[in-house]
């Protein structure tokens, strides 16, 4: 399995550009900013290598809350766009589920410290 694939099973849906556009209701110079300011994260993907974020970045119309926070909290340990979103959607069986999921659900305490404990 080649690493697009490996990183689509783990993500599932995932949102373009324009997609993330009418998610948020925003124009395109704002989810410019989102991903220059690091708000959210993207990787190149399918045969464009289009800019790409994972559907679940998204919930109800906004960015998830704590996931701009906790993307700065994985720069800072060193990770990468894509090394970041492996760590946000890999099951973790102590959670239970994936830090992703537990952002959504508003779990920001348990999933900073645990991103914090991987700069050490």
């Amino acid at each position: 399995m080649s690493n697009t694939e490996e990183l689509d099973a783990l993500v599932g849906e995932w949102l373009t550009v324009p997609d993330l556009m009418q998610a948020l209701g925003a124009e395109l110079r704002d989810v410019h900013r989102l991903l220059d300011q690091r708000q959210i994260v993207a990787v190149k993907r399918g045969e464009n290598k289009a800019a790409s974020v994972p559907a679940a970045f998204v919930a109800d119309g906004r960015i998830v809350d704590a996931l701009t926070g906790t993307i700065t909290v994985l720069s800072d340990a060193g990770y990468s766009d894509r090394e970041m979103i492996v760590w946000l959607f890999t099951p973790d069986e102590t959670l239970p589920g994936t830090p992703m999921q537990a952002l959504r659900e508003g779990r920001k305490t348990e999933i900073r410290r645990r991103a914090q404990a991987l700069a050490w």
